[in-house]
């Protein structure tokens, strides 16, 4: 698996976005709501390297208690697959839990991603690979 990206959670998406553009970054696109997460969403992208800032807009948002946690700060790695289904099943058999099933995720063209965590490391996101979506 190849690393897609690293989610940055922000409380003020603008805000942080304005932050990084002023470092380099660039927009990819535009801020995607993602209704089944509560976040709003939004892509950049610098020498090849692409932050994905995740910022709650209501509170019972999934990453809300962890904005709370963490503060802005980075807090997972996705990695894209291109066999969804092994790079899966082989984490889950490597000590990954698994934290729920895959889901579509609009930010990423309704590509499947799924996180899993690991006691030694944290969080990590998969998304499947580009053109592969359901």
């Amino acid at each position: 698996m190849k690393i897609h990206h690293i989610g940055y959670l922000v409380k003020r998406l603008e805000k942080a976005a304005a932050a990084f553009e002023a470092l380099g970054y660039g927009r990819e696109g535009t801020t995607v709501r993602d209704e089944s997460r509560g976040a709003d969403i939004l892509f950049l992208q610098k020498d090849g390297y692409r932050i994905e800032l995740v910022s709650p807009y209501c509170p019972d948002s999934v990453v809300s208690g962890l904005l709370k946690t963490y503060k802005n700060a980075p807090y997972h790695i996705c990695y894209e697959s291109d066999n969804f289904a092994a790079d899966t099943a082989a984490l889950e058999g490597g000590g990954y839990l698994r934290m729920g099933q895959p889901q579509a995720a609009p930010a990423i063209c309704g590509r499947r991603v799924v996180f899993f965590m690991h006691p030694a490391m944290g969080m990590i996101e998969v998304v499947e690979e580009e053109g592969k979506a359901v």
